[in-house]
Parts: structure tokens; sequence; C-alpha cells
């Protein structure tokens, strides 16, 4: 495992390789970032977007959302894949937001992950992108990146969020987040990763292993 001096290095480089990032869905309150965090399960942000362009534009609150059924909801979300799973889910998710808090997103992680559709991960996320609250969430990216560089070892990703957690000080973790992201999408990528665009050779057990 790395020294925190060399966790610091880590995510010192990977904020200097990405110093722009951040979260790449459009949304105009925490209500909206947990409806496109929900299509965004096995889709791409880009995709969400073009769809949450549309949807927001009639369906933008959870009263609203509430009263649709999914034969309402799906010719708005259907090209996102698994709609009516996703589209079920928030159509619960929202009536439970309605019933029980007021039609507010809880700014509680315990209460975020008893909602429909919702688990650790996108918990997370609204936690860390909503409301700024130091959190780690762990998707495709984070968990590839994570192993790749040596920060862990972990067979779930419950165990890579931990392991994470226990590296880097909590007023790190949503830049952690975030830049590991930018890394996975545009040079650690899962098929062919760009090793020569990346500072982290030197500290990458990946790299090292393939030398």
């Amino acid at each position: 495992m790395f020294t925190k001096e060399e966790t610091n290095d880590i995510l010192s480089l990977l904020r200097k390789m990405h110093p722009n990032a951040g979260c790449e869905l459009n949304y105009m309150s925490v209500y909206e970032l947990l409806v496109a965090v929900i299509l965004s399960a096995q889709c791409t942000d880009k995709r969400v977007n073009e769809v949450t362009e549309k949807l927001f534009k009639v369906y933008n609150t959870p009263e609203q959302i509430a009263r649709l059924t999914i034969e309402d909801l799906k010719p708005y979300i259907f090209s996102c894949g698994f709609y009516n799973n996703k589209g079920n889910n928030i159509i619960a998710m929202s009536k439970v937001l309605v019933e029980k808090y007021g039609g507010e997103v809880p700014r509680d992680f315990d209460k975020l992950v008893e909602l429909p559709g919702v688990g650790r991960k996108t918990a997370s996320v609204v936690m860390c992108v909503g409301f700024d609250e130091p959190a780690m969430p762990v998707d495709t990216h984070v968990n590839r990146v994570a192993k790749r560089i040596g920060l862990s070892d972990g067979k779930d990703v419950e165990k890579v969020e931990e392991d994470l957690r226990n590296s880097f000080a909590p007023e790190n973790w949503n830049a952690l987040h975030h830049s590991m992201i930018f890394h996975g999408r545009y040079i650690c990528h899962s098929r062919k990763p760009d090793c020569d665009a990346c500072l982290l050779q030197e500290k990458c057990k990946y790299y090292k292993e393939i030398q």
C-alpha cells in the first residue's frame, strides 16, 4: 500500500491531469441530479443529458413524477435502457419523497439508500455532487483506476470504497472521485489505457507490471 505522502502525490497528479474534473450530468436541483444518476446506470452521461433535457422541461419535481405511470414516463427515458426498472424506481422514489420528506431529497446517506432504486453509489453521488458532503462513490471507472494504480485490490466495490476512504482524507474524497472518473474516461481506458499520457507511471501497479 502507499504512504500518506504517496497518496497525496497521486491525488495531485490526477488533479493536474484533469483540472476540470466534475460531474458531467446536467441538473438544476438535487432532485434532478438524483433522477439523472438513476438513469445513468449502464448508460453514458451524454445520453442521459439528452434524455433529461426533454424530460425535465415537462416533469422535474417529485410531485409531478409521482403522479405518472410507467407508460407516461417511458417515451422520455426509453433510450437510456432498462426503462421499465428505472422508470418504476423513479416513480416510486418520487412518491416516497412526497409522502415522507415533503418533496425534498434528504441530506442523509442512510435515508437516501432506503429510497427505491438508490444504492450506495447513487446515494454517494448525491451526497458528493448535490450536497457537497464528503463521499466516495465507486463506479466502473473509479473501480478500474483504483485497482490499476494499486490503491485497492478489493473484490467488490464496497471494499474498494473502504480502501479509498482509508487512504485519503475526507476533505479530498470528492476531488478524488471526480478525478478518477475523468482518468478512467479519458486516459485509463478499460481496453487500452493510454499510459503514455499518464503522469502516474512511476506509481502505477499496472504500468509496472506491463513493462
